[in-house]
């Protein structure tokens, strides 16, 4: 009895490993396929391909790929159908464009712009130190501790 039931839940785990069999007419076709899927993203799963998806969406995304694959679409044909459909975010390889660009162009132009005030305050403070105060402060303090000893002979000899 209980080599039957290690033999029925061994198996069972068979059962869950599904995968959709598709008959393509081509392996270049397949081939397209697969790479496909990993490169177009599930809208609802947000960081997920459709192929890893279980999602409604991600089954029709699969579904119509199969499809234009089938009348011999090629690669980009598919992703700008997708695009055109879901929105650039179904693509993992935007374009580049104005906006896209922008989400290159504006933290390398912050990261020059800090590097570029930093150099600036660097060279500021540079400049603020010099000999010449150290020295003067330096006489100030002698006269100083001269007087205070002048006055500290005088209070002395008085008392």
């Amino acid at each position: 009895m209980r080599i039957l039931l290690i033999l029925l839940l061994s198996f069972s785990s068979i059962a869950f490993a599904t995968e959709d069999v598709i008959d393509f007419e081509s392996k270049k076709q397949e081939e397209l396929y697969r790479v496909l899927v990993k490169e177009l993203r599930c809208p609802k799963c947000q960081n997920q391909n459709i192929a890893d998806s279980n999602a409604v969406v991600a089954k029709d995304m699969r579904v119509k790929t199969v499809e234009l694959v089938k009348q011999g679409k090629n690669k980009q044909e598919v992703v700008d159908y997708m695009v055109d459909r879901y929105g650039q975010f179904a693509h993992y390889q935007p374009p580049l464009n104005s906006a896209t660009l922008l989400l290159w162009v504006v933290p390398i132009g912050f990261m020059l712009l800090a590097l570029l005030l930093l150099s600036r305050r660097s060279k500021n403070k540079d400049d603020g130190i010099s000999v010449a105060p150290v020295v003067e402060e330096d006489d100030e303090l002698k006269a100083l501790l001269e007087e205070a000893n002048v006055d500290v002979k005088q209070q002395k000899g008085n008392s």
